[in-house]
């Protein structure tokens, strides 16, 4: 798989930031003004692109009642039918073209998860730059297939995925002539526990798979996200709301403007300190040695004297001979008078 991909304006490779992905989902709660005000809060808080979802209750899911379509226990959703929580939860497809101006605005990068082909065709009106595919869509390669052939790149999630499933799916790509595709470490559990995210997965998988890895993170807090990103995740997506405290399909387990910035702020402060590999001392560092150790008069001494470990001292600062030559400098003799603070150098050695 290509390891460096464009998304929009955005290049993502292993030398670039992460690429930061607010997820709208279900948290507009059917207000077109509210959708809008998340996407502008996204682009405040520094995410560098808005996910949406396109899909509607016909097309995710079918209208019946039986034990098959309810939710089960483990849930936030524990007992609803699908239908109904997908209708509450879906975007509307008449407000796509105004959240992806509205993103443009924000200077955001604007894409979606389409959940079947026909979102596919819908979001290929709209010029989307990428395919975000869901993980339990991992399974649907006629989905899959249709997203890749667009010649997007393609990010899939993978929370409920087994190796196999994965391979066959970047398989699928492969036939398609496309190797534009990340893969993203997902727990499939809203929220999702710390001790189930197993984010020493992600460089495993980029191995494995010879591909980019990110993270989609269902976690509360920060600190898994801003973790991913020191073990080299190239996107991380979380969930924004404006307030939880507003209720939504999704708001449990989202973040708000504020924490979504800190989670930003985080993640590009551990960027900036991962650096590249290198033992070159920087030029505040070059200036810092003045501080270290070094060898220094701790007594006077006369010309001729003997240097001794009671006149001579390791100490701090370092403008003196280096405390390795110690051994080399006691017993030998005193060139001049050297006072007590001065620094040793070798002029003054015999």
């Amino acid at each position: 798989m290509n390891q460096e991909i464009l998304i929009g304006n955005r290049k993502i490779s292993a030398e670039s930031p992460a690429f930061i992905i607010a997820e709208l989902s279900g948290n507009h709660n059917q207000d077109l003004g509210r959708a809008l005000a998340i996407i502008e809060a996204a682009g405040e808080s520094g995410a560098d692109a808005i996910k949406l979802q396109t899909y509607t209750a016909d097309t995710i899911t079918m209208d019946c009642r039986n034990q098959y379509f309810a939710m089960q226990t483990g849930t936030l959703w524990k007992g609803r039918i699908l239908y109904d929580l997908y209708q509450e939860a879906h975007t509307p497809w008449s407000w796509h073209d105004k959240l992806f101006q509205k993103a443009e605005e924000s200077g955001l990068i604007c894409f979606s998860s389409p959940f079947d082909k026909t979102a596919v065709d819908f979001l290929e009106q709209l010029n989307a730059p990428a395919y975000k595919i869901a993980s339990y869509e991992i399974n649907d390669i006629p989905l899959i297939r249709r997203a890749a052939q667009t010649g997007r790149p393609v990010i899939i999630s993978t929370g409920i995925a087994a190796l196999s499933d994965i391979e066959l799916a970047l398989q699928t790509c492969r036939e398609e002539g496309n190797q534009d595709v990340i893969l993203l470490k997902c727990t499939s559990a809203y929220p999702a526990p710390y001790q189930e995210m197993n984010l020493r997965v992600l460089p495993h998988m980029a191995e494995t798979f010879q591909c980019m890895t990110g993270l989609s993170d269902h976690s509360y807090g920060t600190e898994v996200a801003v973790a991913a990103a020191a073990l080299g995740a190239k996107v991380v997506e979380k969930h924004l709301t404006l307030s939880r405290q507003d209720g939504g399909v999704d708001s449990d387990f989202s973040m708000e403007p504020k924490e979504f910035a800190r989670m930003v702020k985080e993640i590009r402060n551990v960027e900036s300190a991962l650096g590249t590999v290198t033992y070159e001392l920087t030029e505040k560092q070059k200036e810092s040695k003045r501080y270290s150790r070094s060898l220094f008069a701790a007594e006077d001494i006369r010309k001729g004297q003997a240097f001794s470990e009671s006149n001579v001292r390791s100490v701090r600062p370092g403008y003196g001979i280096q405390p390795r030559y110690l051994d080399e400098i006691l017993g030998k003799q005193a060139k001049r008078d050297i006072s007590r603070g001065m620094p040793l150098k070798w002029e003054d050695i015999s």
